[in-house]
């Protein structure tokens, strides 16, 4: 029988505040994980299913990206992903009975989080022109309709194919080969949103847009520095890594507008002395205001060029290019620029200096908080110029660590999921396939929106996420998404997208990462790519939520065959019907995938993807070295009486998939429209601890945007900053607002101003 979801939608502008907790995980990691698991699937559904989670003969997460090593715990996973797991395994369901009490204009005035807590949705779904209610409708009918709508734009390229990181290397690939036999590279994706920063800097640096390092690295290194990043809530499981390096000798460096209880002490679970004491993992915080990374890295390699003995020269001279140009310029860097870019003292930065230059394996860790900036790019290439100078590239311990977000999101790019293929990609395709691929680049993310809003773009179809709550600019992207013809989400749960519609909608049901998948051949598993490049299988072991679900590689296949007719000389159907056959066509297609299948049935943990810098120092860049850079260094500038705010998500979510109203490690509980600001900031705009105030955004194009009512909490930012939840504040962020090169939203500092709230 179903669990029954929450009754009600509750308010969540009123939360209760306690202090912050400087410790992550834990027994009440524990319990909080299991609370939401049994709430969700009770007792021994709960057993059953989380022991599978994370096992080389289980499935893959659908949290975060984080890898496993060879030896697995018994319990491989934290208390996120038991949360995320409990989600998609949940026993309550979406029936049609539940749309037809629940019209479109109900649906709208839901929060996500009611949405979400309904379950999971058992049967597709059509909303026909002009109606108010979702209804029931057949798969025939409903891939009728978007090949209708398909067939009917004057270019393949009104259509855009958006896909969510959860999404298996099998469905990618179908996706992205069907989208470029029709005839467009539109295949925006939530890279776009997260680390295509990290991507330019490092395909343009070291020839690979991916991480070099692997979890043995980590546990090897002497320092790793952890920059824009909250692991204790966003990857939790990185903390048992930081803790086995710390072990080991490594010291740790967080570089942070916030202090984060992961990062402070980590209570491991899996062990007695961790759940009682603990392990302090940071040797130095340097507490950095938004957006003075670059400043702050560009000094410190000025510093390592004026330390005799400092720089690895022979590393420099034999793999580099491009060391005179940056020197001159790093040798520029002025202290006093730097002190007020990032906020901190002389003190600090000496004392990182140090801990670097004693460092001779050092690996430096990042996400969104340095990637989600105007000067994004040029940021993430000053890192790598600190690695490149210290040989820090290709040698066991060190690297680039970029941590990505959802479970598949790397691997997706890797299947060809991007809007700017590379030509020997596209030709390796169009041999394989006998097709003829489009060259011209398509839309990422952002210029989607913009193709939505301007009639560019008429059919909209989203493999997994939550498009219209993830991006930025929500009432822009909400009204350029009503002028869809048809917009098509492929989802396991309702969410915000489902009620911003185009003209007709359709939700296509899937099945997840836990459920079980039979088809013709006989079951069938998918694959992931993880964050440090290692590829590996995902089994579900669930009987699936409905009869009436079709698997993302089904769903593609049939939507290829009704769009594409027998004209395609693609095995559609064949796909459909076997797994393996994706993965050979994968193998002679993708670079790294030689012999795939044979290479999963021989390494049940998974296997690593070449990397030519961390395997051979090999730089596959125009210059065929690793190239230092040089860059004018960049920072926000805030005017008088405003503040600097970063979005971020409280402890209980994952992206905008809310599981809990509670942001236990900042003391938050039963709400999330809360800002955090420091109290001498907050004293300064008259703002007492407890008040209301509305954020108000301020850009260039003159036009301010509004979150109205967030409870103001006192809180120990870095002066001038101040923290909010997304999605709720998507909405300061402007379209336009994006960084150089990635155009990534620029959502980690958007300049806001504090207004008092309208009394109730």
């Amino acid at each position: 029988m179903a669990i029954k979801p929450p009754a009600g939608d509750p308010v969540q502008d009123a939360p209760e505040v306690s202090a912050a907790q400087h410790s992550a995980a834990g027994l009440p990691g524990v319990v909080h994980g299991l609370r939401a698991s049994h709430a969700q699937m009770g007792v021994a559904r709960t057993a059953r299913t989380l022991l599978k989670v994370n096992q080389k003969d289980g499935f893959d997460c659908p949290g975060c990206a984080w890898p496993e090593g060879d030896k697995r715990h018994l319990a491989e996973f934290c208390e996120n992903g038991a949360k995320a797991v409990a989600e998609e395994a949940t026993l309550r369901r979406v029936t049609p009975e539940f749309f037809a009490a629940h019209p479109l204009s109900d649906l709208a005035t839901r929060s996500g989080y009611w949405l979400g807590q309904q379950g999971r949705i058992t049967h597709p779904v059509y909303l026909p022109e002009g109606g108010d209610r979702y209804e029931p409708i057949t798969w025939e009918r409903a891939f009728a309709i978007i090949a209708e709508e398909l067939t009917a734009l004057d270019s393949p390229d009104e259509a855009l194919f958006y896909t969510s990181g959860r999404t298996s290397n099998e469905a990618a690939f179908l996706l992205q080969l069907f989208a470029r036999e029709y005839g467009t590279n539109n295949l925006p994706d939530c890279s776009n949103m997260c680390h295509e920063s990290s991507g330019s800097a490092l395909t343009e640096t070291l020839g690979v847009g991916k991480g070099s390092v692997s979890l043995d690295d980590l546990h090897q290194a002497d320092l790793i520095i952890v920059a824009g990043q909250n692991p204790g809530t966003n990857h939790p499981r990185m903390l048992s890594a930081l803790e086995k390096a710390k072990a080991a000798g490594a010291r740790i460096i967080s570089v942070n507008p916030l202090p984060e209880a992961g990062l402070e002490r980590f209570k491991n679970p899996q062990t007695p002395k961790g759940l009682l004491k603990g392990a302090a993992l940071t040797d130095l915080f340097l507490q950095i205001r938004i957006g003075g990374d670059q400043a702050l890295f560009r000094l410190l390699n000025k510093l390592i060029l004026d330390t005799d003995g400092a720089v690895d020269e022979e590393f420099v001279r034999t793999h580099t290019h491009g060391f005179e140009e940056f020197a001159a310029t790093a040798r520029a860097a002025d202290w006093d620029e730097t002190l007020t870019a990032t906020g901190l003292t002389r003190d600090e930065i000496e004392r990182a200096l140090r801990m670097i230059l004693a460092s001779r394996r050092t690996i430096v860790c990042w996400a969104m908080g340095l990637t989600q900036h105007k000067h994004s790019v040029p940021t993430i290439r000053e890192v790598v110029n600190l690695l490149l100078l210290r040989g820090a590239i290709g040698r066991p311990g060190a690297g680039v660590c970029p941590v990505r977000g959802h479970s598949n999101v790397q691997g997706d790019r890797t299947m060809g999921i991007f809007e700017r293929p590379s030509d020997a990609f596209l030709d390796a395709l169009d041999k394989e396939f006998g097709i003829t691929s489009p060259r011209h680049h398509g839309y990422d993310v952002v210029r989607s929106i913009q193709a939505l809003r301007d009639g560019k773009a008429k059919v909209f179809f989203a493999m997994g996420g939550n498009f219209v709550a993830a991006t930025p600019d929500t009432h822009v992207t909400e009204a350029a998404m009503r002028r869809a013809r048809l917009t098509v989400h492929v989802s396991t749960k309702l969410n915000r997208s489902h009620a911003v519609t185009g003209t007709r909608a359709l939700i296509l049901p899937t099945l997840g990462r836990t459920d079980r998948d039979i088809q013709a051949s006989g079951r069938q598993f998918v694959t992931v790519e993880d964050s440090m490049g290692l590829v590996h299988a995902s089994r579900g072991n669930l009987p699936p939520a409905s009869p009436h679900l079709l698997s993302e590689p089904a769903i593609v296949a049939r939507m290829a065959r009704a769009v594409l007719g027998p004209a395609s000389t693609t095995p559609w159907e064949r796909f459909e019907n076997d797994y393996a056959t994706i993965r050979d066509r994968i193998a002679r297609v993708v670079p790294g995938f030689e012999d795939f299948n044979a290479r999963l049935a021989a390494n049940p943990g998974g296997f690593a993807l070449p990397h030519a810098p961390r395997d051979e120092r090999r730089f596959p860049t125009a210059t065929g070295k690793a190239n230092f850079t040089a860059a004018p260094v960049e920072y926000p500038r805030v005017p008088e009486g405003r503040l600097l705010l970063q979005t971020l998500r409280s402890h209980d979510q994952y992206n905008t998939t809310v599981y809990g109203l509670d942001d236990r490690y900042r003391g938050i509980k039963g709400g999330r429209r809360v800002v955090l600001v420091h109290p001498d900031d907050a004293r300064a705009h008259g703002l007492a601890d407890g008040s209301y105030a509305d954020l108000v955004s301020e850009w260039t194009d003159g036009v301010e945007r509004r979150a109205p009512r967030f409870r103001v909490v006192h809180y120990p930012t870095a002066r001038g900053c101040a923290a909010a939840y997304y999605p709720e504040t998507n909405v300061l962020v402007p379209l336009d607002a994006t960084a150089d090169v990635s155009n990534t939203p620029a959502s980690k500092s958007v300049i806001v101003r504090l207004e008092q709230s309208p009394a109730d």
